[in-house]
């Protein structure tokens, strides 16, 4: 799989950035990673699709080689700017039928797209979004009124993440079967030290800063039942056995609501696609293909 470096200076006043396979008359896939990962740190699954694909891989703000930004404008905003350089970039594919996929993160960004663009995707497959249910977050309101957004466990775990090794041997030993990693495929984590880790004066570092990982983890979406209730694109949410929980009560709310979304269970945990990229690369080819 070849892959291309694409940028566009972005309204918001920064550049974001990504990868595109070459233009060959295949449907174009285009996808969001989730939140302190990079396109390319999916690399094993994407590769499996890129036989029936052309592919479209946007970094949103401050992950993989897009700017940092300043302060993170959002989820909506993140998923209008993705929005944004996929309008700029995608006349070279022609008129090929187009498709979503997005993980966690950015599965939920690519629900917001869905909603807020509905002729620009035929179908979506989302792997295991963050479906915050309404109660959820109404906490997180509370508590960003409260101004005790930051003190959520995911960002404080995320502020204390460790972010650089002396090399990336070092960092590959420290973080295989650890933390979110356990379970991955060596390919896959090998594609994650190799992306989402750049060389640094002495030794390499994260791209994504731990900061704006955690930013991301102490925000939410605004309107985001509202815009899912509109969703119109024949959507499918393949979700872990072994995810968070309100993952999958999420996805049932979701489901529920809107006859457009279907969803399978699958077995693994938030990021099953990384641990078994085979059965889930499988299971978005035959539903985005499906008819």
């Amino acid at each position: 799989m070849t892959l291309h470096p694409w940028s566009h200076p972005t309204s918001a006043g920064f550049t974001l950035r990504g990868w595109h396979s070459a233009p060959s008359g295949k449907p174009l896939l285009h996808f969001l990673h989730g939140n302190g990962f990079c396109g390319r740190t999916y690399e094993p699954l994407l590769a499996l699709l890129s036989r029936d694909f052309d592919l479209w891989l946007c970094d949103v703000q401050g992950h993989g080689d897009s700017d940092h930004g300043g302060r993170f404008h959002g989820w909506n905003r993140s998923a209008e700017l993705a929005v944004e350089a996929f309008a700029a970039g995608r006349e070279r594919f022609g008129a090929v039928p187009r498709f979503a996929c997005g993980h966690s993160f950015g599965g939920v960004l690519s629900g917001l797209i869905l909603a807020s663009e509905p002729q620009l995707f035929q179908r979506a497959v989302l792997l295991d979004p963050v479906l915050f249910p309404p109660a959820m977050i109404g906490v997180m309101a509370l508590s960003e009124l409260l101004g005790l957004q930051e003190r959520r466990a995911l960002a404080r775990q995320a502020r204390e993440r460790r972010s650089q090794w002396p090399d990336r041997a070092a960092a590959w030993a420290g973080l295989h079967g650890r933390g979110i990693f356990r379970g991955w495929s060596d390919a896959a984590l090998h594609a994650y030290v190799e992306h989402a880790l750049q060389a640094v004066g002495d030794g390499v570092a994260l791209k994504c800063r731990p900061s704006r990982e955690a930013e991301i983890f102490a925000s939410y979406p605004r309107r985001l039942w509202r815009s899912l209730a509109a969703v119109s694109t024949p959507t499918l949410v393949v979700h872990g056995g072994d995810s968070y929980p309100f993952v999958g009560k999420g996805v049932a709310r979701w489901c529920a609501l809107n006859h457009h979304v279907s969803a399978q269970r699958i077995a693994g945990g938030h990021c099953f696609m990384q641990e078994q990229p085979d059965e889930c690369a499988v299971r978005v080819r035959d539903y985005l293909l499906g008819g």
